[in-house]
């Protein structure tokens, strides 16, 4: 046996190992059978309806987030209670609270002012509860760092939201992501009390997905895709607090970018940032011969390159290694953008 793998072993921890299978199959069963119980409701009083910036040509059903946030919540929360983890109430609520805020958006629209502010409130009330002595760079005065993880938070609840707009492509971002983070828990290179959450979310995830593979008979929508968010940048947040920003970058650098460079370029041409559109990479793929699939699955497949990296970068001591796992992580996201932002060859 090489040395590595001896040093894994003799992290891997049993116990954590078993209470994430079982979170993670107790998530997913409760998700399920919920969004079996919801679906007639939904397909009564919250069917999306196509429009000229949807991907979708039927009218669907939305509002599947609400078992995905309760299995989620229920079980990390029921975990946590039997084990004596120490999750952060504030996270319960805030999730809570911005579900509800999606649920009231995806029903009657909320304008961007009161909406943001909403969302900045549930951020914050995570963000603030960290003690003072957790920090991700000491130079930096503890105001500053903790406005701008305020920012952060803020700006990755609402990009998780919009790329939630093909079917599959939030499981395609979030299964890679908890999957590695379950992992990094069972070896003993992530706090438990971010572990539980990680492994209750990918539960949901799975559970969610058979209902949303294309053609999906369920959306999430915004009482979905905004409380996963919150999870995931909290999850993220604890890697960075863990002095592994490195890989607190990597996970979501697809998003990240696609989002990001979108945001900007329409701010730039004085587009209605603000609003709805069809303008992300992923959405300009399919308006370029790509199928929903194709996209779906070369995302998916990105993300679990850009897990490995991750992984990798925590498991090393070297900045230069870390460095690397950067570039490469960049350079593959980008080579992705590239190819969606062309036609495809036929």
């Amino acid at each position: 046996m090489s040395i590595g793998a001896a040093v894994l072993m003799n992290a891997f921890d049993a116990h954590r190992a078993a209470l994430a299978i079982l979170v993670l199959v107790a998530a997913a069963l409760i998700c399920a059978g919920l969004i079996k119980l919801l679906l007639p409701l939904l397909r009564l009083y919250a069917l999306a309806r196509p429009n000229a910036r949807s991907s979708h040509l039927e009218p669907t059903p939305q509002g599947g987030g609400i078992a995905v946030v309760v299995a989620s919540l229920s079980i990390a929360g029921a975990a946590a209670m039997a084990t004596g983890l120490a999750i952060p109430t504030a996270l319960y609520s805030a999730a809570l609270l911005i579900a509800l805020v999606g649920l009231v958006d995806d029903i009657r629209p909320i304008p961007v002012l009161p909406r943001l502010l909403l969302q900045a409130a549930c951020v914050g009330a995570v963000s603030f509860w960290l003690a003072p002595d957790l920090r991700i760079v000491a130079a930096v005065p503890l105001a500053v760092e903790r406005g701008l993880i305020l920012l952060a938070g803020l700006w990755f609840v609402n990009l998780v939201n919009f790329m939630d707009g093909l079917d599959l492509m939030t499981a395609a971002e979030v299964v890679p992501i908890s999957g590695a983070m379950i992992l990094l828990g069972v070896f003993d290179q992530f706090s438990p009390f971010a572990t539980v959450p990680a492994a209750a979310l990918f539960g949901a995830m799975i559970g969610f997905s058979p209902f949303n593979r294309p053609v999906a008979k369920v959306f999430l929508g915004d009482v979905g895709s905004l409380p996963i968010g919150l999870l995931l940048g909290w999850c993220l947040l604890q890697l960075a607090l863990q002095e592994q920003l490195t890989a607190a970058l990597l996970f979501p650098l697809y998003y990240l970018a696609d989002a990001t460079i979108t945001l900007l370029r329409r701010m730039l041409t004085r587009e209605p940032f603000w609003a709805a559109h069809r303008t992300h990479f992923y959405q300009r793929a399919t308006d370029n011969g790509f199928s929903v699939p194709e996209v779906v699955g070369q995302v998916f497949a990105l993300n679990i390159f850009l897990a490995a990296l991750a992984m990798a970068s925590i498991f090393t001591t070297s900045m230069l290694l870390r460095s690397l796992a950067l570039a490469g992580g960049a350079a593959a996201v980008g080579f992705l953008l590239l190819r969606f932002s062309r036609r495809r060859a036929s």
